[in-house]
């Protein structure tokens, strides 16, 4: 019987080999968690960023995000004279709002931004589509960089739903070492 649970235990958890060393899923349901926000993170065109300003106050927009890696780590590209350089540069605390493409689930990243003038990187992370937006982007173009700490998932297409009673939506928290 025990080797029954260790075969199954092993089926659910080599799909994610490929993931961090920094990933570690306490059970199949921080699993089922992280699935289904790499799943709604992949699909979505788009992301609301939320900043917060020199007062404290939020400030949200939308952001053309690139495929998450396999930790979840979120690259954008942006202006470096943009309001959000200067508010991620006086606190790089953001939250990235995923929202699945039938609109009924939504992932909430919680994290750190760092800002990222490296011209490899750059390279990497650009898309043809940008060329009329950055039209120098060597000097006009730089990398958001967002490190989860941690995401709530709500997707109830794929059996992750609110607690009944507080409506809080589960939790998966990284454990991110430098």
């Amino acid at each position: 019987m025990n080797d029954i649970r260790l075969s199954i235990l092993l089926l659910l958890i080599m799909p994610l080999a490929g993931f961090s060393q920094n990933i570690e899923f306490g059970d199949t349901l921080d699993a089922k968690i992280f699935n289904a926000a790499r799943e709604i993170m992949d699909e979505a065109e788009t992301c609301a960023l939320v900043t917060l300003d020199n007062e404290g106050r939020p400030r949200v927009r939308t952001m053309d995000p690139f495929i998450p890696e396999d930790d979840l780590v979120i690259w954008m590209g942006t202006n470096p004279k943009s309001r959000k350089v200067r508010q991620v540069k006086r606190d790089p605390r953001v939250t990235l709002y995923f929202l699945d493409n039938d609109a009924t689930g939504y992932v909430m990243l919680h994290g750190k931004a760092e800002l990222v003038d490296d011209p490899e990187l750059k390279k990497k992370f650009w898309k043809e589509e940008w060329n009329a937006f950055y039209p120098d982007k060597d000097k006009g173009y730089l990398l958001i960089k967002v490190v989860p700490e941690w995401i709530e998932v709500l997707s109830p297409k794929r059996g992750i739903n609110n607690d009944p009673n507080t409506w809080q939506p589960p939790v998966l928290m990284f454990n991110f070492k430098d």
